[in-house]
């Protein structure tokens, strides 16, 4: 028997998140990390709606918004000349009970996961690094180096690299990192501020060379400020500071900073690893891939990922389900990935070129067509939803069969908003295990099979909303436990469903 079920490398958002997945769900784990603190700046800042369904999951969703800062608009800028504002709030209103996005600096989002995996007994391993590994018939064998020079062999059923876009595990499988770097130089920094935009929304300006994103932050006049900086002559040599940064764009939006608490600069890289897994070794968050920063999507592209992947290990580790269901991890997440990091791609390269094209586009079309694209609907339902990340479905997966209603095998469950005093349909997610949702009446062959399976079943009277989000009146519905459907069936008779279930060797927790 191994030490543990799963060992976790890297304790950045990605593998706190898979680790408290585990955990919760009566997993064996260890989690290791190389550095010997927990980060204390903040890199990523956002916080989309479906991760705070997944953390709603894990019941700690209400923390992170208390925490954090909510916004719902977005205003875009133009040579000094606010050309759009779109008011996210009302997009999501119906889609989600998060219809906002929330600004959580990553150093604060890391203290407080930490602080649910230590009450749920889980001790994160610093410094230990994961030097090698190798995988040896039914478990891994892994060697760990702790910070007082101390050697140490572990042996686990599987192993989930988190450990980052530098990722150890990674390169032991030789999964490659295709991509590039974008030949800009960006900065970030904490700045105390005024102007007409420290407004507790957030702002983007496309000028001519510079960039700029200005990001709410916790506190009166606060803000963080995400732009580019160009090395100049003498200067390119050195480390750039807050004085290489150019004020044109900042005066163009009236900010005018008195203190800058924090400063530094990176590249932004595009990369997606070739594959996700390779046998027991799994690749998540940064390891597995990395885009430019447009969206805000990185972190809660990571902490899909450990959604995605943390209820087919538990379920494996508990023989549960039958183990292919590992196979499905890699084809619904690295198809998104290359999405990802294709359209951001896009978008950054508009934002950020100094070609003559792009920045036509920028400084003359935009400002002309934008506003009007805004006034439809459809469209700004379309970009919450693609922000959101609730739009990610995986209609190509091994796992979804079927359809009832508009909804298909593989979309995420539509979230039914509550009424008449009875909860909203995701609640039950909670229990992070599969469910039977019928929206209507209970077919009698439907229930009896439940019963049968140890499967729970959740009725939920019809009414019109159901029908606007695209369910089927008495429809059957299976639910993974991460809240994507993974059967539907319009029809009364339990036997398709049943094969499904059998085809899969699936068992309920409470079955068992």
């Amino acid at each position: 028997m191994a030490d543990v079920d799963v060992l976790i490398a890297g304790a950045g958002p990605t593998g706190l998140v898979l680790a408290l997945w585990l955990a919760q769900s009566g997993v064996r784990i260890r989690i290791v990390d190389k550095a010997a603190e927990p980060g204390t700046t903040s890199r990523a800042l956002v916080v989309h709606a479906r991760t705070l369904e997944f953390y709603r999951q894990l019941g700690i969703a209400d923390a992170v918004v208390d925490a954090a800062v909510r916004f719902a608009a977005v205003n875009l800028w133009v040579a000094g000349k606010q050309v759009a504002h779109v008011d996210l709030g009302p997009l999501g209103e119906g889609a989600t009970a998060f219809p906002y996005m929330l600004i959580f600096p990553q150093d604060e989002h890391e203290r407080l996961l930490i602080e649910r995996l230590s009450a749920a007994g889980v001790r994160i391993e610093r410094p230990c690094e994961l030097r090698g590994f190798d995988e040896r018939g039914d478990r891994i064998v892994a060697h760990l180096v702790h910070g007082d020079a101390r050697e140490e062999q572990c042996e686990t059923a599987f192993l989930a690299g988190c450990d980052g876009a530098h990722s150890t595990v990674r390169a032991r499988l030789d999964a490659g990192f295709p991509g590039g770097t974008y030949a800009h130089v960006f900065y970030v920094a904490d700045v105390q501020a005024s102007g007409p935009v420290m407004n507790h929304e957030l702002h983007v300006a496309l000028d001519e060379a510079d960039l700029l994103a200005v990001f709410p932050l916790r506190g009166d006049a606060r803000a963080r400020l995400i732009g580019t900086v160009t090395p100049q002559g003498e200067h390119a040599s050195r480390p750039l500071e807050w004085g290489d940064v150019s004020h044109t764009v900042l005066a163009r939006l009236g900010i005018r900073v008195s203190q800058v608490h924090w400063f530094s600069t990176y590249h932004v890289h595009h990369r997606v690893a070739s594959h996700f897994r390779t046998g027991r070794a799994f690749l998540l968050g940064d390891a597995a891939h990395i885009h430019s920063p447009v969206g805000g999507q990185g972190m809660n592209t990571g902490i899909g990922d450990s959604a995605n992947l943390g209820w087919k290990l538990a379920a494996v580790a508990a023989s549960r389900i039958d183990a292919r269901v590992l196979d499905t991890y890699e084809p619904e997440r690295i198809a998104f990935a290359r999405q990802l990091v294709a359209t951001t791609d896009r978008g950054f390269q508009l934002a950020s070129s100094d070609g003559a094209i792009a920045r036509f586009v920028r400084i003359r079309v935009l400002p002309r067509i934008l506003p009007r694209l805004l006034q439809l609907r459809a469209l700004r339902r379309f970009m919450f939803r693609t922000l959101s990340q609730t739009a990610i479905r995986y209609p190509e997966s091994a796992l979804s069969r079927g359809a009832a209603g508009s909804v298909r095998a593989g979309d995420r469950l539509p979230w039914i908003e509550p009424a008449n005093g009875i909860e909203d349909n995701h609640a039950p997610l909670s229990s992070l295990d599969w469910q039977l949702h019928v929206y209507g009446r209970v077919p009698t062959e439907i229930e009896q099979a439940c019963r049968h399976k140890g499967l729970a079943l959740h009725a939920f009277a019809w009414r019109a909303s159901m029908q606007q989000a695209g369910l089927a009146r008495d429809g059957v519905y299976l639910v993974r436990p991460d809240g994507y459907v993974a059967f539907a069936d319009a029809a009364s008779d339990a036997t398709p469903l049943v094969r499904y279930l059998d085809d899969w060797r699936i068992t309920a927790r409470r079955a068992g």
